[in-house]
């Protein structure tokens, strides 16, 4: 037992190792470059008359300088033209079938070639509901909670290093929400009625990113995403460039595509392929729960890395020749 608990606590502190060398070697090159970097940044992001501020500006006074209009239906609509956006070349792939090239990158080649038209039908419909219908009812009931908070909505944007603060602790926020609501709806009872529905789809697509209960839309995508900026109480503006990031994040890791350039999805691929595996985002509090370990010993884990040539992670690392007679077990649905 004793040796378990240490394998755990050293595999988390290997993890957080490499975040801290990664976030530290950044942070040097940040801080030698700051004095032109961080100038020209904050004349893209907030200074007087620049691009951003400037469609900023326009964008509150057409809303009527409104904050709860912002808030409810300029978030809810940002939200979900971002996720056409980011959904639309994946769901030409996933209906079409082309282009034939990128058949190379999919993680698991055997699934959903072609994509079957009822079950995606359905899952377009229920993204859909999630996106706009959760998205407005969700922004309406949270909207007090942000003024109270001291969220704030006008023309004046924050400073850039402000921005990156608080897109660091939405990070920090968002992992320890998203892997704890995520354990808890695996749970036997709230996984038959609320989460196996997002788990239909054991080699996933891009659109089921939100195809999941309503309850769980709220509770583990939604929530977890929106505590950071509560609890910091940022500007609107930050609060939409970190809804940018999470929703392309959450789109190419469902995506069921390993696509050279952008950061790998093999890891929560692998979770709805096992179910019981992988449930964070950064993998630090996996590694402290030992819940990858099935994921470290997996080829999946030798290809979980950024693709940065034309080859795919099959053709790096190839799956090994399967033994005759002998057929992999199947998965057990929890």
């Amino acid at each position: 037992m004793h040796a378990v608990v240490r394998e755990k606590i050293v595999g988390a502190y290997e993890a957080l190792k490499k975040g801290i060398f990664v976030i530290g070697s950044s942070l040097i090159i940040f801080l030698a470059l700051r004095n032109s970097l961080i100038w020209h940044l904050e004349q893209f992001w907030g200074a007087s008359h620049t691009l951003w501020a400037t469609l900023w500006g326009f964008l509150y006074n057409m809303m009527g300088e409104s904050d709860i209009t912002m808030h409810v239906f300029g978030s809810t609509f940002f939200a979900l033209g971002l996720f056409i956006f980011a959904n639309a070349f994946f769901t030409y792939v996933d209906i079409t079938g082309s282009p034939k090239w990128i058949h190379q990158y999919k993680i698991q080649s055997d699934k959903n070639v072609p994509v079957n038209w009822q079950k995606y039908k359905k899952a377009l419909c229920i993204s859909g509901f999630n996106a706009l219908v959760v998205g407005v009812v969700y922004n309406i009931c949270s909207y007090p909670l942000a003024k109270w908070r001291g969220m704030t909505y006008g023309y004046t944007l924050p400073s850039f290093p402000s921005a990156v603060c608080h897109l660091v602790v939405y990070l920090v926020i968002e992992e320890i929400g998203f892997y704890y609501t995520h354990r808890l709806v695996h749970l036997p009872l709230l996984y038959k009625h609320i989460h196996k529905i997002h788990h239909e789809w054991t080699a996933p697509v891009s659109i089921t990113s939100i195809y999941c209960h309503p309850i769980e839309h709220i509770v583990t995508n939604l929530t977890p995403i929106f505590a950071g900026p509560l609890l910091m109480g940022s500007h609107l503006s930050v609060v939409w460039l970190w809804y940018t990031m999470a929703i392309l994040n959450t789109t190419l890791t469902h995506s069921g595509y390993h696509l050279p350039f952008i950061p790998s999805p093999e890891a929560h691929d692998f979770h709805h392929l096992k179910f019981n595996q992988n449930y964070g985002t950064l993998g630090v509090l996996d590694r402290l729960h030992g819940t990858d370990e099935l994921f470290r010993n997996s080829k999946q884990y030798q290809r979980h890395i950024l693709l940065l040539g034309l080859s795919s992670t099959k053709e790096l690392y190839p799956d090994p020749p399967k033994a005759k007679g002998k057929e992999a077990p199947p998965v057990k649905d929890e």
